[in-house]
């Protein structure tokens, strides 16, 4: 739903999160033409899968439900192993560390809430990631 929301501007409420798929958009920032291909992420990947995937991308935004702390749980596992895969000499070219961006999802869920803003800010402060909460 983030993904087709930055895209398209709309919010889609129904959609299957179980589905992988590749968006292209092209959008001008600070004057640039600038092209996106987005993997939008099952996020029931196995550990081979997810690091292939890490290593096809170029930024990250890693995205968690503030309605389910395991979604969270996962966001530092998943920052070190960005930060591992673009971190090897093996990787061809990389001369630096790809952005990464913290993403707090559903924040207008307050009642079903079970990750507090501290907790996401805490863990980017921790990890020196920019961090966002977004409905």
């Amino acid at each position: 739903a983030l993904t087709v929301r930055f895209i398209t501007r709309r919010f889609i409420g129904d959609y299957d999160p179980t589905l992988e798929m590749i968006y292209r958009h092209v959008t001008v920032i600070d004057g640039e033409m600038v092209h996106f291909e987005i993997l939008d992420t099952a996020g029931q990947e196995d550990s081979l899968q997810i690091e292939e995937k890490i290593k096809w991308g170029d930024g990250f935004a890693v995205v968690y439900s503030v309605t389910d702390r395991c979604s969270f749980d996962e966001v530092m596992r998943l920052c070190f192993l960005i930060n591992h895969l673009h971190g090897s000499p093996k990787r061809s070219g990389a001369a630096e560390q790809p952005p990464v961006v913290i993403v707090g999802n559903k924040k207008d869920l307050q009642f079903d809430r079970m990750v507090s803003t501290q907790d996401g800010e805490s863990l980017s402060k921790a990890l020196k990631i920019p961090f966002y909460e977004i409905s």
